[in-house]
């Protein structure tokens, strides 16, 4: 009997979210309100379970927490059953939930939060609504809860397309108070399309400003002139070093030994010498392909699939984007660590698998922990880390093997257009500005330039309450940071080649990854004056996932880096007869 009760109950939720899948109903079909979070409004992800706060949970008597997704699971949406009665296209009169007797501890808990300004967060058929605890009256200078819900649901046809919450009446908090929480429901026919029903939600007065506009037009007349004059110094310059060089072989040993011979050519022997840890700079590079590829098929899956309007559809994808693009990763980084004469594959393949999981799962991990110690609902549940670990085990690591075996047999030996000397060449002494520390710090700036505005919106949409839809918007400034920083990056390793340092490899890379230094300075300027973010909590978490957001477009930066730069040696290298 219990078996067959337990599965009655199952069969039951599984009818009821079928609805939520196919968003269509029947007349009088049951339509489920589920609680998500409370938490204050000038701390989005400090989050907590709605019912962590003294409400009522309605008539019904089955409460089951529901969740639908890994990604929810991970960004804290632990929807719980309201039990608040409703059916489609049925009206609800006013309707008595429970009287609710304040004790000490209830009237503490209601306070802090409506003195912290605590927002709640419900779903009705996979649409977000948000209301306000309460709210402190400065007349009397009392605190007040909202005890009434109105809700005003509009259907077209058999979908539910818009969904209205009102909270007019308030009671006053007092120890010994008897307060009423009710409900009420009205249904009303409405034009809207079921595929605009989240056009409600943008805000495009905010998006298509008149100064992101202005900032996209900016960014790619910086382009056109970054491209036109990389070309055209290079191309000149270039030509009067081929032209010095075809002289120099033209005279004899004598000449050639007394002359004044300087310049990139010098180090042809060592510029294609193997890095400083190999396998490490193999491992990033290989990381970099795989995030530019998650990062570009995300954005036009955003753009063609309207990912916004789904709960969790956005991290879904791109766990999956990234699991399924790991061969990439061990193509390119395994094929990189067999040219430069790299023996330890099989590390470098552990390498390269893991390095971003543990980037990401050490910093979610350490916020976990507080999470944890503040009963938030962004702490991460063990089942949870334990699918995100099976993920990487039996998932990222294999594909990463497969990729690593396939590039380093396709394309794992060296084709360097110069022998390596067996002895390096000494760097000779050169300006302070021609190091490779300040060609690293100085090569982020103008990739950053191309990009801090877009980076205003994006933060906006993540730590505040916008929904960023903009996604064409994203992939042309992200198209252009990739322009930018190649050319930028090319510069700077002319200089320093001209400067007979062959240390290009590391340079190249964090030249073009120094872009998120600045970023994540920016974010330090973007919390303290453009946000009222406050508490242990929100800026651990900030800081944290900025960290995460910095590195990772650091590495693809840096990769994309490397890549033009790489082919730029090369070509150069190649068109010039070594004796």
């Amino acid at each position: 009997m219990k078996f067959a009760h337990v599965f009655l109950v199952s069969l039951l939720v599984i009818a009821v979210v079928s609805d939520e899948h196919t968003h269509l109903y029947t007349d009088k079909e049951e339509v489920v309100l589920w609680m998500n979070t409370v938490g204050p409004y000038h701390n989005r992800q400090e989050t907590y379970a709605y019912f962590s706060l003294p409400f009522c949970s309605g008539p019904k008597d089955q409460i089951a927490h529901y969740h639908e997704s890994l990604s929810e699971a991970l960004q804290g949406i632990d929807l719980v059953f309201s039990g608040y009665e409703m059916d489609f296209k049925e009206d609800v009169p006013r309707k008595t939930l429970c009287m609710v007797e304040l004790t000490k501890d209830k009237v503490e808990a209601f306070s802090y939060a409506v003195s912290k300004e605590y927002w709640y967060q419900m779903y009705i058929d996979g649409l977000p609504i948000w209301g306000k605890v309460g709210e402190k009256n400065p007349s009397d200078n009392k605190l007040y809860i909202s005890t009434h819900k109105k809700f005003e649901i509009g259907y077209n046809g058999k979908q539910i397309v818009d969904i209205i919450l009102t909270t007019d009446e308030k009671k006053v908090l007092g120890v010994g108070e008897k307060i009423e929480f009710s409900y009420e429901v009205t249904w009303k026919p409405s034009p809207v399309k079921f595929e605009n029903r989240f056009d409600k939600y943008l805000d495009p007065n905010f998006f298509q400003h008149r100064i992101h506009w202005f900032s996209i037009f900016n960014s790619f007349m910086m382009v056109i002139f970054l491209v036109g004059l990389v070309s055209m110094i290079l191309m000149r310059t270039l030509r009067k070093d081929y032209a010095r060089y075809s002289k120099d072989e033209d005279i004899d040993d004598m000449e050639r030994d007394l002359g004044d011979e300087y310049g990139w050519k010098q180090v042809h022997g060592d510029v294609f010498r193997t890095p400083f840890s190999g396998l490490f700079f193999s491992a990033l590079i290989g990381t970099g392909y795989q995030l530019i590829s998650v990062v570009f098929c995300v954005i036009i899956f955003a753009i063609v699939g309207e990912l916004y309007t789904e709960r969790g559809s956005l991290l879904s994808t791109a766990i999956f984007v990234y699991a399924a693009t790991s061969p990439i990763n061990g193509y390119f980084g395994g094929s990189l660590y067999a040219r430069i004469g790299g023996k330890l594959w099989i590390r470098q393949m552990m390498v390269s698998a893991f390095l971003i999981p543990c980037f990401v799962c050490g910093t979610a991990f350490f916020i976990n922990f507080i999470a944890i110690y503040y009963h938030a609902s962004r702490a991460i549940p063990f089942g949870t880390m334990v699918a995100v670990t099976c993920i990487c085990i039996f998932v990222i690591l294999p594909l990463t093997l497969v990729g690593t075996v396939v590039g380093r047999n396709l394309d794992g030996q060296p084709d360097y257009p110069c022998r390596v000397n067996a002895v390096p060449r000494p760097i000779p002494e050169k300006r302070w500005f021609m190091e490779p520390a300040i060609i690293t710090l100085l090569g982020g700036v103008l990739p950053f330039g191309s990009i801090f505005i877009e980076m205003y919106f994006i933060f906006t949409s993540f730590w505040a309450y916008k929904i960023y839809y903009v996604y064409g918007f994203m992939l042309l400034v992200f198209s252009i940071l990739m322009v930018v920083t190649v050319c930028v990056t090319i510069v700077c390793i002319y200089f320093l080649l001209n400067a007979e340092d062959y240390r290009w490899q590391w340079t190249s890379f964090m030249s073009a990854a120094s872009t998120a230094i600045y970023i994540y300075a920016y974010s330090f300027y973007y919390f303290f004056f453009k946000t009222k973010m406050y508490g242990l909590f929100q800026t651990t978490f900030y800081f944290g996932y900025m960290a995460l957001f910095s590195g990772a477009l650091g590495i693809i930066c840096g990769t994309v880096g490397y890549i033009g730069t790489s082919f730029f040696v090369r070509k150069i290298y190649s068109n010039v007869k070594i004796d």
